[in-house]
C-alpha cells in the first residue's frame, strides 16, 4: 500500500511501538480500566489498537512494576480491572517522552529537508 492510499482514507495512525508511552500517558491523568483506555489510545492516533494488545501491554508493564491493578466492583456488571501508575511508570513516561521529543526533532529535519527539495524541483 502506497503512502498516497494511507493518505486518502487508509488506516494512518501512530505504529504499534508507541501503545506503552501512550498508556503510561493517559495513566498519568489518573487511573482507569482497559476498555476506557482503549477508546482514548485510538482517539490519541493508535487506530488500529486492539484489546488483546492493549491488555498483554498492561500486563507486562504491570509485571515491568510501571502499572499496579485492582479488581473494581460495577454496578452495571462484571468487575473491571483498574490500571494505576506508579512512580516507576512516571519514570519511564519522562523517558519515553524525551525519546519521543528527539523522534520528533528527526522527523522535522527530514521533513523539512524534503519540503526544501520538492521547492527545488517546482522552480526548475
Amino acid at each position: 500500500m502506497s503512502a498516497q492510499e494511507n493518505l486518502d482514507g487508509g488506516s494512518v495512525g501512530l505504529p504499534r511501538a508507541y501503545l506503552r508511552p501512550c498508556l503510561l500517558l493517559l495513566l498519568l491523568e489518573g487511573g482507569s480500566h482497559g476498555y476506557e483506555l482503549l477508546e482514548q489510545v485510538r482517539a490519541l492516533g493508535l487506530v488500529g489498537a486492539d484489546a488483546g494488545g492493549l491488555y498483554r501491554t498492561l500486563r507486562a508493564m504491570e509485571r515491568d512494576g510501571l502499572v499496579s491493578s485492582w479488581w473494581e466492583p460495577s454496578q452495571s456488571g462484571p468487575a473491571r480491572r483498574t490500571y494505576e501508575l506508579t512512580d516507576a511508570g512516571t519514570g519511564d513516561l519522562d523517558q519515553s517522552m524525551k525519546a519521543l521529543a528527539e523522534t520528533r526533532r528527526l522527523l522535522g529535519e527530514v521533513l523539512a529537508r524534503y519540503d526544501w527539495l520538492a521547492l527545488r524541483r517546482e522552480t526548475r
